[in-house]
């Protein structure tokens, strides 16, 4: 007990689920309950500098509404054997640079097959690949929030 986990806090929980890629960001968002993700927003950057400050900012903000932000979770790429991927050692070093500007509690969630589930999903509403593109990002960001919230909740 007491790594920061949203399951050890009371009362309201709202969590922060991100899906890092190289130049689009997904953010989602629970509810205050703790039990529902919604994708919030995608952030377009051009580095992993850029990135952190955006990321951190995002933090800053969600922090100071009334409903406050209790944790942050970072989808982790991992390969179906669960390896490491590419991309594995970027995000990793992207969440240490989170942890040194934030207090928030920050975990990791396995983000295996999060963006092909995304895109199955949004298939569905949107026809329109291009409308879909834009959205992905967020959405892919919810089901690794969504996957984190029933497993730790």
């Amino acid at each position: 007990m007491g790594d920061g986990q949203p399951s050890e806090l009371m009362g309201n929980v709202r969590v922060l689920g991100i899906d890092v890629g190289a130049r689009r960001i997904g953010l989602a968002i629970s509810d205050v309950s703790g039990t529902l993700a919604r994708p919030l927003t995608t952030l377009v950057v051009s580095d992993t500098n850029e990135a952190i400050v955006r990321i951190v900012a995002t933090i800053q903000q969600l922090s100071a509404e009334a409903d406050g932000l209790d944790a942050v979770v970072v989808g982790l790429p991992l390969r179906l054997d669960g390896s490491a991927t590419h991309a594995t050692a970027r995000v990793t070093a992207l969440i240490e640079a989170l942890k040194a500007r934030t207090t928030i509690p920050i975990a990791t969630e396995d983000e295996r097959l999060s963006s092909h589930e995304a895109e199955s999903r949004l298939a569905l509403r949107e026809r329109d690949w291009r409308r879909r593109k834009q959205k992905l990002d967020a959405a892919a960001a919810a089901i690794i929030l969504q996957d984190y919230l029933d497993h730790s909740l």
